[in-house]
């Protein structure tokens, strides 16, 4: 391997596994978008349990980002990255052939998994495997490809879109709904290439060989290393290596005792790392990917505009990461983060206006719908024009207008929202209120969701109707003007958080402290994702998206406030230099 053609062919092979890593990634979270509108309207879930679809990769990635670090020490990161791959590839069919609320959860829980495996593992191995002179671009090209994913995610969505629209328009209402139940499954199938490609690729990789010196393997790393260096270099490198082991093997004969890690240099980091990344994802971004198209929907572009509108929003994303990634070490962390998160306030605040100046002229209809409740305290509503005006009656402000509905209902303490359904499509099926769809099915799901209600009491509890609000659709040149706020929104966290956050937080953390730091900061970015996700459509069904742009804007202003005032620009500064800084002394 000391051919100089072959050390560039295997560094390139690397790049091109890791850019696989990457593209799974993104798969992982904008495949939903596509096929989200299709499942809700098939599967007969209710807004909870579609929220929880959404939210279960969100939940595996926690899970797995939890004991990524421990498993990749223990197993290797090579085989680590395989697992990733295989649990992505089994993923696949678990949801593409599931009939039921837990396959899907199963199916996406072990996607969520995959991914978080590959957040860590991958940049882990870049940073181990790749030369000094080659880690910024392995970092760019998993970054670069996971927006890819996205966009390859938003493609296949809109090639269905197409499919579906046409059988909508000359199809049957039972056509309709078959062909949309093939559609999301296809959308899942589709993915299946990519994931076969990474397992292949990571088999043909070499281990990390940093991971091989600590496990006392010393000609294996050598090995290691000359696939992808020079002799000189390898043992170069071998000799740091040394070097570093060395020193570790004085500290802890000499018995010294270690520094408190609640001084400063630890804490201050450590706290401004767990903000970043809570606000980093407390600025919505996973929801709106995941959620585009329905907001679009929503906002009132038809359903092929909606398709369309989440393909221009990932290829900003895509196109807005290749210039972030080019301006980071030139103009700065503090910079861009600074620019991006005021950005992201402004364009969040401009749709949070566009959508409450529509959702001001709701109307809440819940008597009458609750009229609608038959003896078995269940209701059926196919939601169209004349059901629209029953249940408006003397309200009706809204003619020749189409209009869009959501109920908040409840059985006891229990409550849930039904999906969104518009009275202009066709192909949308009834909405439908019942236990199944609003009680947990067991006492264990019931404590998590309301701990202080009764399963047993909810169980012979009437159906009440709490909302029943019905808005106009929007026109289309307002849906346009909220995607243009929503692209807005995508470019300015591509520019800032997408890209300077990681960069950041892993100059932010001292030595001692960084992997545990980072898992830890790293925990409460996803748990503060997966909260979002799981009650975006409740709390859109019952206060609109307006409420949820401008919640995400309020946590965006901490974000920004944090980013201009208290982050120090880690800029063309060793790590040494920054810990210093924190440590309150002169660099």
């Amino acid at each position: 391997m000391s051919n100089p053609s072959n050390i560039t062919r295997y560094n390139r092979f690397l790049l091109l596994v890791a850019g696989l890593g990457g593209l799974l990634y993104g798969i992982d979270v904008g495949i939903i978008a596509g096929a989200l509108p299709y499942l809700e309207a098939t599967s007969g879930l209710n807004a909870g349990q579609l929220s929880f679809i959404v939210a279960a990769v969100l939940l595996g990635t926690v899970i797995s980002t939890l004991f990524a670090g421990l498993i990749a020490d223990k197993i290797g990161r090579k085989w680590l990255m395989t697992l990733c791959g295989v649990l992505f590839v089994l993923s696949i069919p678990v949801i593409a052939l599931s009939h039921s609320y837990e396959m899907l959860v199963c199916g996406r829980l072990l996607q969520g998994i995959s991914g978080g495996f590959i957040g860590v593992v991958i940049p882990l191995y870049l940073a181990e495997c790749l030369g000094a002179s080659s880690r910024g671009k392995g970092t760019g090209i998993f970054q670069w490809m996971l927006t890819l994913g996205i966009v390859a995610a938003a493609l296949v969505g809109m090639y269905f879109s197409y499919r579906v629209d046409t059988v909508t328009q000359h199809g049957t209402p039972e056509q309709i709904f078959a062909f949309k139940d093939t559609a999301w499954r296809s959308i899942f199938w589709v993915s299946l290439p990519p994931g076969i490609l990474f397992v292949i690729g990571s088999f043909l990789v070499a281990e990390s060989p940093r991971w091989l010196y600590q496990r006392g393997r010393r000609d294996a790393a050598r090995t290691a290393l000359l696939r992808s260096r020079t002799p000189a270099q390898a043992d170069l490198e071998l000799q740091e290596m040394d070097a570093t082991s060395g020193q570790e093997q004085k500290r802890a004969a000499s018995g010294a005792a270690r520094e408190s890690l609640l001084r400063r240099k630890y804490v201050i980091p450590f706290v401004l790392a767990c903000i970043i990344l809570a606000c980093n994802q407390a600025t919505g971004v996973n929801s709106v990917i995941g959620y585009n198209t329905t907001i679009l929907y929503q906002a009132g572009l038809s359903d092929v505009a909606a398709h369309w509108g989440y393909v221009i929003l990932t290829t900003v994303n895509f196109l807005t990461t290749i210039g972030a990634v080019m301006l980071v070490d030139r103009k700065g962390r503090k910079f861009l983060l600074s620019l991006g998160t005021a950005g992201i306030i402004v364009s969040l605040v401009c749709a949070g206006l566009l959508f409450q100046k529509n959702e001001a002229r709701r109307v809440d209809c819940k008597d009458a719908a609750q009229s609608l409740v038959t003896a078995d305290q269940t209701a059926s509503l196919p939601f169209d024009e004349a059901l629209a005006s029953r249940l408006l009656g003397s309200n009706n402000s809204m003619n020749g207008q189409p209009k869009s509905l959501t109920i908040i209902y409840s059985y006891g303490d229990f409550r849930a929202a039904s999906q969104v359904v518009r009275s202009d499509d066709k192909g949308a099926r009834p909405i439908e209120l019942n236990r199944a769809s609003a009680l947990p099915q067991n006492k264990v799901k019931a404590f998590f969701a309301n701990p202080f209600a009764s399963l047993d009491a909810a169980t012979n509890a009437p159906l009440k109707i709490e909302h029943a609000l019905i808005s106009p659709v929007p026109s289309e040149g307002n849906g346009w003007l909220t995607a243009i706020c929503i692209y807005a929104f995508m470019a300015f966290f591509a520019i800032g958080p997408g890209v300077c956050v990681w960069l950041a937080l892993s100059e932010l953390m001292p030595t001692r402290i960084r992997s545990n730091g980072m898992s830890f900061a790293l925990l409460i970015n996803q748990i503060v994702s997966t909260v979002i996700a799981a009650v975006f459509l409740p709390t859109v069904g019952q206060y609109g998206y307006s409420t949820m742009f401008f919640i995400w804007a309020g946590c965006t202003v901490v974000y920004f406030l944090t980013a201009f005032f208290l982050l120090p620009e880690t800029k063309g500064k060793t790590l040494e230099e920054i810990e210093a800084q924190f440590a309150g002394k002169k660099s």
